[in-house]
C-alpha cells in the first residue's frame, strides 16, 4: 500500500462456539472483522480466543495481512456483478452519486471500509455472516475497470469509453 491512509476496523459479527469434552463444555469466542481505508482497500479476517477482545484483535491483525485493492469508478463500482462463496452470493449494482449505500448489515460494513459511498446490493441465498461477507468481497475483486479492459484488449481507455 504506497498511501498512507488511515484503517478503520469495523466489527462484523462475534459468535459464542462450544466444544462439547468429557468435563463438559469449552466456550469460545469468534469475531468477524473487516478492515477498510475507505480509498478502495478492503480485508476481512476471523480471529478466534476465549475472549472476546482477544478474539476482536486476532481479527484485526487477521484482515490487516489479507487487504486487497478493489476497482472503483468514483463513488461507485464500474459494473454489476455477481460474488459467490460458498451457500453465499451477494448481487451488487452501480448506482449514481447521492444514492448512498442500499445493503444489508453484513454486506455495507464491507462497503464502507472500501469507500464505497452508492451501490445497491442484495444478498441472496445464504444469510451466514461469513460466507455473505466473503462473497461480497470476491464480487469486488472480480470486478475490471476500464484500465483492466483497455489492457486485455490491447487498446487506450481512451478507445474503450469511446466505443
Amino acid at each position: 500500500m504506497e498511501e498512507n491512509y488511515q484503517l478503520t476496523e469495523k466489527v462484523v459479527k462475534i459468535n459464542r462456539v462450544s466444544k462439547t469434552v468429557k468435563g463438559g463444555r469449552i466456550m469460545k469466542m469468534t469475531a468477524l472483522v473487516v478492515v477498510g481505508d475507505g480509498h478502495g482497500t478492503v480485508g476481512i479476517g476471523l480471529g478466534k480466543s476465549g475472549e472476546v477482545p482477544d478474539a476482536i484483535r486476532k481479527g484485526i491483525e487477521d484482515a490487516k495481512k489479507n487487504l486487497v485493492k478493489v476497482s472503483l469508478k468514483g463513488t461507485s463500482i464500474p459494473h454489476e456483478i455477481v460474488g459467490k462463496y460458498g451457500a453465499g452470493a451477494v448481487l451488487m449494482k452501480p448506482a449514481p452519486e447521492g444514492t448512498g449505500i442500499i445493503a444489508g448489515g453484513t454486506v455495507r460494513a464491507v462497503f464502507e471500509a472500501a469507500g464505497i459511498k452508492d451501490i445497491r446490493a442484495k444478498s441472496l441465498r445464504s444469510n451466514n455472516p461469513c460466507n455473505v461477507v466473503r462473497a461480497t468481497l470476491t464480487g469486488l475483486l472480480e470486478i475490471r475497470g476500464a484500465e483492466k479492459v483497455a489492457a486485455t484488449r490491447g487498446k487506450t481507455v481512451k478507445e474503450i469509453y469511446s466505443a
